[in-house]
């Protein structure tokens, strides 16, 4: 049983730090070029004949959706729609004119599809065994930290007969002629069971989570692993951010070429594929088969080096370094975020700093300033413009309220993760209290007077200047009309 002392779950943070040394290279420019193409065919097929009920129907709404946002939930897609294309490609399953093979030209095809059947075969044997290497790695991981008696072997008997009671439910829907879809249906929810038991593991309390932790000997830093490693914004979310797109762009494109296949071989007798359309289909499914092996590859060798738990002293550290000052906010696609800034005195100072958290797409943001006055008319402090990261700062001239937006209505897709930091600095009041504490005498009882009168006035600085003035002491900095500016705390410079 390995040693969990000194040793906490791994976190975003640490993860951020970790993924920047694993850089995936873009995908090829022929990924969104083909996806159109096939997106046009596909709509001309619909045009002449629209979706029929059923299968087909599911299809054309499965494709106007966006891909699920979890990592895991594509890598289960993907598979799904390559054995779907595969199933269309058994000659069994081809149109009746093109099994006879009447023309030239449909036994070219045939030869194509052949081609094409072998190519999606090898890329869904390569996503089985990535899927298959990584839930052992995952377990005989977690194991390590189990104790290795009598216990430890019971944790992997209950998993293998698990295991063992899953695939039979899945069998069972095999033999009751269930689709392809709906098997996929069932791996997924087992696989979202599976989630849901670990996190109601991670969470147990009371006389359960003794029993958890010393009769099976489960450690805390386990419980915590596990409660955590799938929350909406926890480590994993690092993870969609970084690789999400390149693999959405990826299911996109199968479910594209799964659409069109089945769409011709429905129209097939009336409408066979002309030279251009056998062409592009060819060229999408050998880029398709190809990025995705790559992205595998990738993936593979990330989650293979990627750690479930680090030293307490690093979690801190980069704790430490990434959230210093700085939130993180996340603006959906379509959506704004604002922080209204209402400011009473004229003199103050706005600041901002912001960088959006990059993935393998370079991302940008809308952002601009904007002031309203007391009569409520509106103007541009800094006109729109979108960023990727941006800083800067202003006087105010007037009284109002100063807005600062980031905007992504734009975007129809993509969410944005923003790291940002504002400041609101009122100078009149600065000064003030610096006037006021320029005499050392009687420190500690205008400290008293200032901390009362600042809560009653409900002053926004209040926090603000508590720090600075616990800091003041401390350093028993009492001449500062004399040095002509502030101390780096408080962030800005003025004049007497």
């Amino acid at each position: 049983m390995a040693s969990t002392e000194g040793i906490v779950p791994i976190t975003r943070a640490f993860l951020a730090s970790y993924y920047d040394t694993y850089q995936f290279s873009p995908l090829s420019n022929d990924v969104a070029r083909l996806s159109s193409e096939i997106r046009s065919f596909t709509a001309d097929l619909l045009n002449s004949s629209p979706a029929a009920e059923g299968e087909e129907r599911l299809l054309v709404s499965e494709l106007e959706s966006e891909p699920p946002h979890k990592v895991d939930e594509n890598m289960w897609k993907n598979r799904e729609h390559m054995e779907e294309i595969l199933y269309l490609l058994e000659k069994p399953h081809w149109p009746r004119s093109l099994q006879q093979q009447l023309s030239p030209d449909d036994a070219e095809l045939a030869t194509i599809i052949d081609r094409l059947h072998q190519k999606f075969q090898t890329s869904l044997k390569t996503l089985e065994s990535f899927q298959a290497k990584n839930s052992e790695r995952v377990f005989n991981t977690v194991m390590t930290y189990i104790p290795q008696d009598f216990r430890g072997k019971l944790i992997r008997q209950q998993r293998e007969r698990s295991e063992r009671n899953k695939q039979a439910e899945v069998d069972a829907l095999v033999s009751s002629g269930a689709s392809i879809r709906d098997r996929y249906a069932l791996l997924w929810k087992q696989q979202m069971e599976r989630r849901r038991l670990l996190a109601q593991l991670g969470s147990a309390t009371g006389v359960y989570k003794t029993l958890v932790k010393y009769l099976v000997g489960v450690p805390q830093v386990l419980l915590d692993f596990i409660r955590q490693i799938n929350d909406d914004d926890g480590p994993m979310e690092e993870q969609r951010q970084r690789y999400g797109p390149p693999l959405y762009r990826l299911t996109t494109m199968v479910l594209l070429i799964r659409v069109f296949i089945s769409l011709s071989w429905g129209r097939f007798e009336t409408r066979k594929l002309t030279k251009e359309e056998v062409a592009i289909l060819e060229q999408a499914a050998d880029v398709y088969t190809t990025e995705f092996e790559r992205f595998i590859t990738f993936i593979s060798e990330v989650f293979a080096n990627s750690p479930f738990f680090i030293s307490a002293e690093v979690a801190g550290a980069l704790e430490g370094r990434n959230n210093d000052d700085y939130k993180e906010i996340s603006v959906p696609a379509g959506k704004t975020h604002e922080v209204s800034l209402s400011v009473d005195a004229i003199n103050s100072y706005i600041a901002w700093d912001f960088s959006l958290v990059q993935g393998k797409i370079n991302l940008d943001i809308g952002f601009s300033v904007e002031y309203t006055n007391p009569s409520g008319e509106k103007s541009l402090i800094l006109p729109y413009r979108r960023f990727e990261s941006d800083q800067g700062n202003f006087c105010t001239c007037e009284v109002g309220n100063y807005k600062l937006l980031w905007d992504n209505s734009y975007s129809s897709f993509f969410k944005k993760v923003c790291r940002h930091v504002w400041d609101l600095l009122f100078s009149v009041s600065v000064f003030v209290l610096l006037h006021h504490f320029t005499c050392p005498i009687n420190l500690e009882n205008k400290l008293a007077l200032w901390v009362l009168e600042l809560k009653y006035n409900g002053n926004t600085e209040f926090l603000f200047i508590c720090k600075s003035l616990e800091f003041l002491i401390k350093k028993h900095a009492i001449s500062l009309l004399e040095k002509r500016h502030l101390p780096c705390c408080f962030k800005l410079q003025f004049d007497v």
